[in-house]
């Protein structure tokens, strides 16, 4: 880890090119996942850190859905953001030289991976899939990894009777437009069912360790003993922490460090930006999300 970090200050040092002086504002992309309010309260602590790091006027910016984040990173109006696996692909498909991914979240078993969760409530006598026949299924965002791409190619997977399209098994399949959107509809009785994300790892009535049905349970949306399991995903791999890929090198450095440093200097904010309890971030590279890639092209096929 701290190789890398110091390899690409060396590498800045010896760079020729644009530097931070350069830059007269850093913009942070929130993907979706909960209310754009909390998405800001959470990530007010990278804010003002990455103000105090770089020295410029640093803004966030959180889209009603994942294609806005996209769209700002593609065309270069965003400088940063964390994606999950399938936005990361399709902002790579979009323009391969949008962004480069540079850190992960790391989950507190060391691993980074996640799961895409089936819930229902646990008083509507919905236990597995098998009792969804008829019923509304909930997804998040198309741009979501563990909210669409993933159960959308493994659930018709665990049985031939299943597709995704409305009326045929399921009764409908519904876009909320995210994660949080999803928990609340499901907990409310709006739609039988849904999918979110979590890293499968603690307890369920905690919300696990982390993820979006921790959030949920943190900020006092849910009881998670009002709800059940009915369907997990194999591993997904965690989304990437992105930079633009032609900002100076001594930003990309800097910003590296920070977030790199960030379990060791401030364990809240840490919490609070990845959405748990987690170790912080290592670096990734593009190679970790090739199949993700190969995924989402082929669903697009």
């Amino acid at each position: 880890m701290k190789k890398i970090i110091a390899a690409a200050l060396a590498t800045t040092a010896l760079a020729t090119v644009a530097s931070a002086e350069d830059i007269t504002e850093f913009r942070i992309g929130l993907l979706g996942g909960e209310n754009a309010q909390d998405r800001l309260n959470s990530n007010e602590c990278l804010r003002a850190y990455t103000e105090e790091t770089l020295g410029v006027e640093t803004k966030l910016f959180a889209p009603a859905d994942y294609a806005g984040v996209i769209q700002g990173l593609v065309g270069g109006t965003l400088d940063m953001a964390w994606l999950g696996a399938s936005s990361y692909a399709a902002t790579y498909l979009q323009n391969p030289d949008a962004v480069e991914p540079v850190l992960v979240k790391i989950n507190l078993d060391g691993s980074y991976g996640y799961h895409s969760i089936g819930f229902a409530r646990a008083d509507s006598n919905i236990t597995n899939l098998d009792e969804m026949e008829g019923k509304v299924f909930g997804f998040g965002d198309p741009n979501s990894t563990s909210g669409y791409l993933i159960p959308s190619i493994e659930i018709p997977q665990a049985a031939d009777k299943i597709t995704m399209e409305s009326g045929d098994y399921f009764g409908e399949v519904k876009f909320t437009g995210g994660h949080e959107q999803t928990i609340v509809a499901v907990n409310n009785g709006d739609i039988d069912a849904g999918v979110t994300w979590a890293d499968g790892q603690g307890n369920w009535e905690d919300g696990y360790n982390s993820g979006a049905l921790r959030k949920a349970v943190d900020a006092g949306l849910v009881d998670m003993n009002d709800l059940v399991q009915i369907w997990k995903s194999k591993p997904i791999p965690e989304g990437p922490i992105v930079l633009r890929k032609d900002l100076p090198e001594d930003v990309k450095a800097k910003m590296i460090a920070l977030v790199d440093n960030m379990y060791d200097t401030d364990k809240d904010c840490t919490y609070s930006i990845s959405a748990g309890e987690s170790l912080g971030f290592d670096p990734i590279t593009h190679e970790a999300y090739v199949s993700v890639i190969e995924a989402r092209k082929a669903k697009s096929n």
